[in-house]
């Protein structure tokens, strides 16, 4: 209630303000606009405060999440062996197709940021993205029991499938990109939208918001968890369409239960293209090149306690990139011309700009991570493949090995929100344990763990190896801590990174914060793919096979496991430097939210 007060004072200090600098002929209008502000307020105060947002919306959207990720997870984790086994494509064909299909996913991402932040808002734009989605997973099930999968349970290894017709793979392949388009614009929104139920304002809610970010990633493990053990086998045995078809039902049952979910939903409204707001500043500070910067009570900004920027809080000035605040220093020629936003910007508008560049060199270190990250999909999976993987008459398939990844992500978002939040929170005095820096350079370093671990077991691997047979002795089972080091290392890392980039992302830009995320992952896999094309065209010279052969037991892929090691080794020394320059966000009123939460933090922690 006392949050209300302000906001109904802060609003009739706005209007009163207004009423100075309007005409007569206006002041009709300018009551009767009071008035239907104050009747708002009143309603707003009465429903939407009382009843929206906080766990109960929010646990409607981490199912949501673990639905549509077992949806996507189930069309998508048995991608390659389907373009192989039903559409016949060799095997570096269909390699390259799935890597240009993840990497539009996680490029999607962005497209779906853009539109939440600017135009449709975080929840239309989270419905319509997932409408897409359905629509894709529909056209998938379709494409293969019409047209791909033929005769029945074809495409096995064992039944071989019938040409597809030029119709069939067409509607196949926008099947899936609807597919990669839907999950990939959905993804980024429904986690600031799940953030957007707490408020910030509230230090009960704000921890709650931290712990929201965690359990979002462990309703995106357990949904891929059914994916990568159930549906794997499925499909693996030529149950294609079946596959799908629970996919398909998954991703219905997601979409329907988000949309019975609408009343109870706290929404946040757009803040506009951030796009030109930003491209004002560098116009602006250009323009005003030999003007030196103003100090920083000098800088101008709108009156009042909103900013110019609709629905975003003030940012108060920041010391970092000072060339910026030229942008926002008058000068003669702003005063005696028309209010020009190309020439003259707020300090807020200006200190978005600085966020954004803040936050990229932070942003840049996490993409040596995704390289480790995305071995998992890659040569994990060939190196489990040339191990012994038979228990009993059981064949156990390598890439569902990626389960011990899952198992470990959930067992270590347990540890860390009931044992490790909370013992940190009582050593450093912080509710929130560690910081996201902190946890992001402790999810690097379990990286590199997780590379040294699979350098060792392909070292173990080779010596186990008998001349003239394809595998090792050597069991599959020697992979688990590999697996297990990247699950542990997904937790401090990709879940930091969520709470990091939507915590640090100014209030008109907070679902992009939340994209940067899988654009790493994104960029992870290009940057891979690089690697191993590099790598390969220097040790693969005259009668060297180099280290990542056809045959992996002519090879020296632990060569490679621990150039990457060796590679985020560096890439963490680098990360300590950013992160000691990184200076947070600092929005106006933060201080006395700061006091509020210090006194109740203790109480807050006993209860989360």
């Amino acid at each position: 209630m006392a949050a209300m007060d302000m906001l109904n004072s802060a609003n009739e200090v706005a209007l009163k303000e207004r009423e100075e600098n309007i005409t007569p002929a206006d002041a009709v209008t300018v009551h009767n606009e009071s008035r239907q502000r104050k009747s708002f307020l009143k309603i707003k105060n009465s429903l939407t405060w009382k009843s929206s947002g906080g766990w109960k919306a929010a646990n409607i959207l981490l199912a949501n999440q673990g639905l549509a990720t077992l949806a996507f997870f189930g069309a998508g984790v048995n991608l390659v062996l389907f373009l192989t086994r039903v559409l016949g494509q060799d095997n570096a064909t269909a390699a390259n197709n799935v890597s240009k299909w993840t990497g539009t996913v996680y490029m999607c991402s962005l497209i779906g940021a853009f539109l939440s932040d600017s135009y449709w808002g975080r929840y239309l734009t989270c419905a319509l993205f997932q409408l897409i989605f359905v629509l894709g997973l529909l056209l998938l099930c379709l494409s293969s029991w019409i047209f791909l999968i033929k005769p029945s349970d074809c495409g096995d290894a064992v039944i071989a499938c019938r040409p597809a017709s030029p119709v069939g793979i067409a509607i196949f392949y926008l099947s899936i990109y609807l597919v990669a388009f839907g999950y990939g614009g959905h993804q980024p929104t429904i986690a600031t939208f799940g953030a957007d139920q707490f408020d910030e304002k509230k230090p009960k809610e704000k921890i709650s918001k931290a712990a929201f970010f965690c359990y979002f990633y462990f309703a995106l493990n357990t949904g891929s968890l059914f994916s990568n053990t159930i549906l794997v086998y499925y499909e693996d045995s030529g149950k294609w369409t079946l596959g799908f078809l629970v996919s398909l039902g998954s991703a219905v049952i997601a979409l329907v239960s988000f949309l019975l979910g609408t009343p109870g939903y706290r929404y946040i409204k757009p803040c506009g293209n951030p796009l030109p707001r930003v491209a004002q500043v560098f116009v602006a500070a250009a323009k005003k090149w030999d003007v030196a910067p103003a100090n920083a009570d000098e800088l101008y900004e709108v009156e009042g306690p909103e900013s110019a920027i609709k629905g975003s809080r003030k940012i108060l000035h920041s010391d970092e990139f000072e060339f910026l605040d030229k942008a926002a220093t008058i000068t003669e020629d702003d005063m005696t011309r028309q209010s020009d936003p190309w020439r003259l910007c707020t300090v807020t508008q200006v200190e978005e700009a600085k966020c954004v560049l803040k936050m990229l060199p932070i942003w840049l270190c996490t993409i040596i991570y995704s390289v480790v990250f995305t071995q998992m999909a890659s040569l994990f999976v060939e190196q489990g493949d040339v191990m012994s993987s038979n228990i009993g008459k059981f064949h156990l398939p390598a890439a569902s090995m990626s389960a011990f990844d899952i198992c470990s992500v959930l067992v270590c978002t347990g540890i860390y929100r009931h044992i490790l939040v909370p013992l940190a929170g009582k050593l450093s005095g912080n509710p929130k344990g560690l910081t996201e820096l902190q946890r992001m350079g402790i999810g690097l370093i379990i990286g590199i763990f997780a590379m040294v671990a699979a350098g060792i077991t392909e070292i173990q691997r080779l010596k186990h190896v008998t001349p003239g047979q394809k595998t090792s002795s050597l069991s599959i089972f020697w992979q688990i801590p590999q697996y297990v080091f990247v699950g542990a290392s997904e937790v401090f890392m990709y879940v930091g990174q969520l709470e990091f980039f939507n915590g640090q992302a100014p209030d008109g830009i907070k679902s992009f914060g939340s994209s940067l995320c899988m654009a790493s992952i994104s960029l992870g896999n290009y940057v891979s793919s690089l690697l191993v094309n590099m790598v390969m065209s220097i040790t693969a010279r005259g009668q060297n096979p180099g280290w990542i052969p056809n045959d992996l037991n002519m090879g020296h892929m632990d060569r490679f496991y621990f150039l990457i090691a060796a590679l985020t080794a560096i890439d963490f020394v680098f990360y300590l430097f950013c992160a000691n320059w990184y200076t947070p966000i600092n929005l106006q009123g933060a201080e006395k939210e700061t006091e509020m939460e210090n006194q109740e933090d203790h109480d807050v922690l006993g209860r989360v």
